[in-house]
């Protein structure tokens, strides 16, 4: 079995930062991509950013130039550091790995979601 556990989400007002965490646990032969996800209201689960084992990244339009992500491929660690925040970012945000098994097979794993709320 394999476990996320994310941190770091919480109300911070529009302009200021939050860092999200998430570690992942259990029976992991390799890690592919880890990234995060968000779900606002209403409205559908999209990609913020994502990272690739090497370090390639990828991020949501919309966020460019505000948040980074980092990970730590020893720890199993993903981190998203979130800067100038705005009204728009508030949601849930969800942390994603991509495993890959001995034979080979990829799966995806999710942690269970932290609150970020923005105030204006």
């Amino acid at each position: 079995q394999v476990q996320l556990v994310e941190s770091g989400g919480g109300l911070v007002q529009a302009g200021g930062s939050l860092r999200l965490s998430c570690a992942a646990s259990g029976t992991i032969f390799s890690i592919d991509s880890m990234g995060w996800y968000r779900q606002a209201p209403g409205k559908q689960r999209e990609l913020v950013a994502t990272i690739a084992r090497r370090g390639t990244t990828n991020y949501l339009d919309s966020v460019k130039d505000r948040f980074t992500i980092s990970r730590d491929n020893a720890k199993s660690t993903v981190v998203l550091q979130m800067n100038s925040l705005k009204a728009e970012d508030a949601g849930v945000y969800y942390c994603n790995a991509r495993l890959l098994s001995p034979t080979l097979i990829y799966s995806d794993y999710w942690g269970q979601g932290t609150q970020v709320t923005v105030s204006s």
